[in-house]
């Protein structure tokens, strides 16, 4: 998780200061909102990861989908409501989605980073000797 959190708080104060500057106090909550939403929305992946870790495929399979459901849902209902219940000169739309953007590719960039560093020693199969497994 820290490969992962590590370049998503860079790149997310980055978008803070840039879009606090350019855009002011709404560019400035446009950016902290995105910075929430990607940190939660990936954190919950990263927890039903771990929970399903021992479970077997059929079950780590329905939990996923369920969760990646789940999320997609509550995604769309918290920009229905962002939408709906906030003015743009409260928190700006622009600055949002840039900043979503870039923290969703800054924190799948870390987790596939920190993916390739891992020194995972899988076992390989034995050589066969002459006439076994005929």
């Amino acid at each position: 998780m820290r490969g992962a959190l590590i370049p998503t708080f860079v790149v997310g104060i980055l978008g803070i200061v840039i879009f606090g500057i350019a855009r002011g106090k709404a560019g400035l909550l446009g950016a902290l909102l995105a910075q929430l939403v990607v940190v939660m929305y990936f954190t919950v992946h990263l927890a039903v990861s771990a929970i399903s870790r021992k479970l077997d495929p059929l079950t780590t399979f329905a939990l996923a989908i369920f969760s990646y459901f789940a999320k997609i849902a509550l995604l769309g209902l918290f920009l229905w409501l962002l939408t709906r219940f906030t003015s743009r000169s409260t928190i700006d739309r622009t600055s949002f989605g840039v900043v979503a953007l870039a923290l969703t590719v800054a924190w799948l960039g870390g987790e596939i980073r920190s993916f390739l560093k891992l020194r995972i020693h899988l076992p390989l199969p034995q050589a066969r000797k002459d006439g076994e497994g005929k």
